[in-house]
């Protein structure tokens, strides 16, 4: 199969420059990246890759099977580095990719040096002595809501996700890329994202982390980034000045200078 086109991968940026991956979350492509890609493509070798079923990958690879569960998605992480003969790449995953980075790295540890964790949450569901940001009861009625209507729920969801209610550009843009998703293939995705639980695979991270956190965020509080940052002791944490859950598009400059920053400390 060939992964270049199965998962839409597009590399910018030196040939010999350290390889930075980018990978998007729920209902969302590597467009989400396009305010960082310049400024790390100066000195870096950046690809940007599209998980199978979304943005411009190849509808016809995708499975339920393979992607019910987060093992999927790290394995297209894992199939793009392979193809490309990245090794010891910096790994940066917005939202839940931020956890399939961990899964990726614990698969083929050859493959990822470090990890940038943007907005990540490890579950989404509160447990007893741990707040992921919804009840149970939240996320089952998300769900119901998504499987009867996914364009009604993508146009209410997208804005509050996205944050910044004085940009509706932004909710806009996040609405169109939701919409833009094949719904069947965006249910199974949201299942996997939003009733996983990855607490214990924190354990395993062993490589330089970043954890960046916005100060408002209702998808993953800051309980959540404190919870991240202290399970990984190789972590460092940083809170943005940016509210949402997409700070790579609602505060690009701050985004870009801690990644760039956590760059030229692994140098």
């Amino acid at each position: 199969m060939d992964i270049r086109a199965r998962n839409n991968v597009t590399v910018t940026g030196p040939a010999d420059g350290p390889a930075v991956v980018l990978a998007h979350g729920f209902g969302c492509d590597q467009n989400m990246w396009r305010l960082a890609v310049p400024a790390l493509a100066e000195r870096h070798r950046v690809v940007l890759f599209d998980y199978v079923g979304s943005g411009g990958s190849d509808l016809s690879a995708w499975s339920q099977e393979r992607y019910a569960s987060l093992d999927g998605y790290a394995q297209d992480v894992v199939d793009v580095c392979a193809e490309l003969g990245l090794e010891q790449a910096v790994f940066v995953g917005h939202s839940v990719s931020a956890m399939v980075g961990v899964l990726a790295a614990r698969t083929a540890p050859e493959r990822i040096g470090s990890l940038v964790m943007v907005a990540p949450s490890p579950r989404y569901i509160d447990d007893d002595g741990y707040r992921g940001g919804f009840t149970a009861e939240d996320i089952d009625e998300l769900l119901s809501s998504l499987d009867s209507n996914y364009l009604g729920w993508s146009s209410t969801m997208a804005p509050v996700i996205m944050g910044n209610p004085e940009r509706p550009e932004l909710g806009q843009e996040l609405t169109n890329s939701f919409c833009a998703t094949d719904p069947d293939i965006a249910r199974v995705f949201a299942r996997t994202t939003f009733l996983s639980d990855s607490r214990e695979d924190l354990k395993s991270v062993t490589v330089p982390t970043l954890v960046l956190e916005c100060s408002q965020d209702m998808i993953a509080p800051r309980e959540v980034g404190a919870y991240v940052h202290a399970a990984i002791p190789s972590s460092r944490l940083v809170t943005l000045d940016a509210t949402g859950h997409c700070p790579q598009l609602s505060a690009p400059e701050a985004t870009n200078e801690a990644i760039l920053d956590f760059l030229g400390a692994l140098r």
